[in-house]
């Protein structure tokens, strides 16, 4: 006689193989997709119908993201360096500062020997001065000599996070959001995008990237979807630092509008005059 929670495990993990291969037969559908004339019709059909509330409706548990020792105040350490400032970890920090209580601090490395004004005051005036314990987290620049930007938190076993666009996907996980399988991969292709080809790359990708955007933002307000996500706030910021925003086409000139119409771009774009 079979045994009944041999039965049981041996019936959930069939459920989980099939489950799995329904995930595998998504994502080769996907794959198959987006090589096809109907590609963006298609995607965005889908995402349509990924129903996504607006960042001011929930957010993330910050002790299960940071971890909790015996309710030490979380800091997360990042370091840039100030020729080449990550505008859109400056405009997430102000983001966050709209949901959680945030410790704010600026601070200049040694290896840099003089950090432009409005740089050192990028986060503005703390306008009133709390115990630390009474913050949620703590969210620390410093300004440093290094090659690309780096941030690590207060968990010891913890390696640093590298990289503008890693961070950035990092620190908007912290507002909760939750995506399907198609929309969070189509955001990261654009944060990847933003990055490398449109921040990084030669003249003909940043022409080809804005032409992509400009067909993405014809059929929905944002780049993936009808809500603000960490892609658009990577692409806007990387728009800005490479001086292609006014050679943008009519589509993305509207979206960066609409970008700049929210308090946290507005008060990064000061920090571009």
């Amino acid at each position: 006689e079979v045994d009944p929670s041999l039965q049981a495990l041996e019936s959930r993990q069939e459920e989980i193989l099939k489950r799995l291969y329904e995930l595998k037969s998504a994502v080769d559908g996907l794959s198959k997709m987006i090589q096809t004339p109907d590609a963006d019709f298609d995607v965005t059909n889908i995402i349509q119908t990924d129903e996504c509330s607006p960042l001011a409706a929930n957010g993330a548990d910050i002790d299960l993201m940071l971890g909790k020792d015996y309710g030490a105040l979380k800091d997360i350490v990042i370091n840039a360096n100030p020729s080449l400032p990550p505008l859109s970890l400056l405009v997430l920090h102000s983001l966050l500062c709209e949901r959680y209580k945030v410790l704010s601090a600026v601070h200049t490395h040694s290896s840099v020997k003089s950090v432009p004004e409005n740089l050192l005051k990028c986060f503005g005036e703390q306008t009133k001065k709390q115990p630390r314990h009474e913050y949620q987290f703590g969210f620390t620049l410093i300004w440093k000599d290094v090659p690309k930007p780096q941030m690590k938190f207060s968990i010891q076993t913890m390696c640093p996070i590298e990289g503008e666009g890693n961070i950035a996907r990092f620190l908007f996980s912290l507002f909760g959001q939750k995506y399907n399988a198609v929309t969070s991969t189509l955001i990261d292709s654009w944060v990847d995008t933003a990055i490398f080809q449109l921040k990084e790359g030669s003249t003909k990708e940043k022409g080809a990237v804005l032409r992509s955007m400009n067909a993405a933002l014809g059929k929905t307000s944002w780049l993936v979807g009808n809500e603000l996500t960490v892609a658009d706030i990577v692409a806007w910021c990387a728009l800005q630092q490479t001086g292609s925003a006014n050679a943008a086409p009519a589509n993305v000139q509207k979206w960066m509008k609409a970008c700049e119409n929210l308090a946290p771009f507005s008060s990064v774009m000061k920090l571009l005059k």
